[in-house]
């Protein structure tokens, strides 16, 4: 075959397998929405267009573990090294910075978008955060992975976490292993540290499947408690099907070390 007819059959190639210009639907737009926090400040927090791992939504969870870390500022904000798993646009984590924790981590997974919007987020709270240097970074991070770059976030000498976040990933039932993993080695091996897990059974046919993460949390030492339950006004997801009363309800659950050696 000359070079001549190459071109040519290389050409025809172009013309009928190229997909032309709007082939692919534009990407969406960011979105935004705003929470007026107990104390009066309003957030107008930035969602990511779409996500296939669903940041571009502001979940319930989110909103109810944020209302809850302020009715217990003393004791899991102020003074507190926080991290947050799988934080969507950051609520919680902004909120505990304005409240007063020493540091904030807010993570998500190390997708370009996803951690550049939680960046975006903190710097629009920028002129009602603490005026403190790297009180509140965004990062990167697969839940199971070593936690070592999270850990080198801290302070020197502290070697651990006292209140982690967790809101509305329970649905990522795969992935539940890999997040107690993650909690095991962040988590600071302390009686006052907590992991707040919140969550709304989105698909109330697999609630079991949701709870069996406590079972997994209860084999890894932690000890599980309830600390919450509450109806919200509507449903995420209107469309859904299942129980409309238990995708209305997001449950809180706190984990604690079970055995210290002190």
């Amino acid at each position: 075959m000359s070079l001549d007819e190459e071109d040519i059959i290389d050409g025809i190639g172009e013309v009928f397998f190229q997909e032309p210009s709007d082939y692919y639907p534009p990407p969406k737009p960011a979105t935004f929405e705003s929470k007026t926090l107990q104390t009066g400040e309003t957030l107008r927090l930035r969602l990511v267009g779409h996500s296939p791992l669903w940041g571009h939504h502001l979940w319930n969870g989110a909103q109810v573990v944020t209302d809850y870390l302020y009715d217990h500022a003393l004791d899991l904000v102020q003074g507190r090294n926080i991290l947050e798993l799988g934080a969507g646009a950051g609520l919680p984590s902004i909120a505990a910075a304005i409240w007063g924790a020493k540091q904030v981590l807010v993570t998500d997974y190390p997708d370009e978008d996803l951690v550049e919007n939680m960046r975006m987020n903190i710097d629009a709270a920028k002129d009602i955060l603490p005026q403190s240097a790297n009180k509140i970074v965004a990062k990167g991070h697969v839940w199971g992975a070593s936690a070592d770059p999270l850990l080198s976030c801290l302070r020197p000498g502290c070697c651990g976490f006292d209140t982690l976040i967790l809101a509305d990933l329970l649905f990522n039932h795969s992935q539940h292993a890999a997040l107690v993993s993650t909690i095991q080695s962040t988590l600071v091996r302390s009686p006052h540290a907590r992991a707040l897990v919140f969550f709304t059974p989105y698909t109330p046919w697999k609630l079991d499947k949701d709870m069996a993460f406590f079972d997994l949390a209860r084999k890894a030492g932690f000890r599980v408690t309830k600390v919450l339950q509450k109806v919200m006004d509507k449903v995420m997801f209107k469309d859904d099907r299942g129980d409309e009363l238990l995708r209305r309800t997001v449950f809180g659950y706190e984990l604690r070390w079970q055995n210290l050696d002190l």
